[in-house]
């Protein structure tokens, strides 16, 4: 993706729809924080599209899908600076540092990043260096994988059958720790869908605490790996076997995590998987089974 090889199609037609729908203008010295969505490029919003249009630069993360990057005006210089754990990454200050440093310059600056700039993206830490440094910002909000990669795992985040709440958190803290700090207990007792972000090495951990503070260790657990991307994976276990089945089948990193009963309603809406041949269970929480015994 840094490589430099990324074939550009934005122009024309991008301008066009822009001016047709009154987009914003992007100005120079401004930064844009963008989200780019799970990877599908089909996710990105109209703004999204806009800002790649008018970018003089885009310091994109690791998680921008190269097709996204292939959107970016063909004068837009990319400049690669994401995070992955276990490798040597960029430190948050410096990035923005260089976003600070790029829009005084008089840059058309876009910050691009996976999923959505203020969920687990520090989007938050970045608009407020901004705003320290007197930069003018715009924020670009992004479909998020605990959404929109569950949603192409063919899982909902909430059902009315299942859950009137959903949990979302972080799997490791900013230094790779597991967020030891939480209330564990509170969230294993009180939400029914809990949906993790950047969890997979400390899974084993995570299910521990869990298990330990009251969820059932037969709870139905889902991985997504490269969500909504042509090589997404889908790894359905339990909370108890989580760990040792990732290890089993060297389910690797990017994924998202959801544990809890929503995870059984893929067997009815696996869309993906219908248009390859799976046919669907109707019914697949047994609702109506229930329903016609009372």
């Amino acid at each position: 993706m840094s490589d430099g090889k990324v074939v550009r199609l934005g122009g024309r037609a991008a301008e066009d729809l822009s001016a047709r729908l009154g987009l914003p203008a992007f100005e120079p010295g401004w930064v844009w924080l963008v989200g780019a969505g799970p990877g599908d490029p089909g996710l990105l919003t109209l703004h999204a599209v806009n800002a790649l249009n008018q970018a003089d630069i885009i310091v994109y993360d690791a998680l921008v899908d190269e097709a996204v990057l292939g959107l970016a005006s063909p004068r837009a210089k990319l400049e690669y600076s994401g995070k992955r754990g276990g490798k040597p990454s960029p430190k948050q200050r410096d990035i923005s540092a260089r976003l600070v440093e790029l829009a005084r310059q008089g840059k058309r600056v876009l910050r691009l990043k996976g999923g959505d700039p203020f969920v687990f993206g520090r989007g938050g830490e970045e608009a407020l260096a901004l705003v320290d440094a007197g930069i003018p910002f715009r924020l670009v909000p992004g479909v998020t994988a605990g959404i929109g990669g569950l949603g192409y795992a063919g899982i909902p985040v909430t059902h009315r059958d299942v859950n009137h709440a959903v949990t979302f958190i972080t799997g490791h803290m900013a230094g790779g720790e597991v967020p030891e700090h939480l209330d564990w207990p509170s969230i294993a007792k009180g939400s029914p869908v809990i949906v993790l972000y950047m969890a997979l090495s400390h899974l084993p951990r995570i299910a521990d605490l869990l298990i330990a503070n009251g969820r059932q260790a037969d709870e139905p657990v889902a991985l997504v790996r490269n969500a909504t991307l042509r090589d997404q994976q889908v790894l359905e276990t339990t909370l108890a076997s989580a760990a040792a089945d990732v290890e089993r089948t060297g389910f690797k990193a990017p994924a998202i995590i959801v544990i809890g009963e929503v995870v059984r309603l893929r067997d009815g809406l696996d869309w993906l998987g219908a248009l390859e041949g799976r046919v669907l269970k109707r019914d697949p929480l047994d609702t109506r089974k229930a329903r016609d015994a009372v």
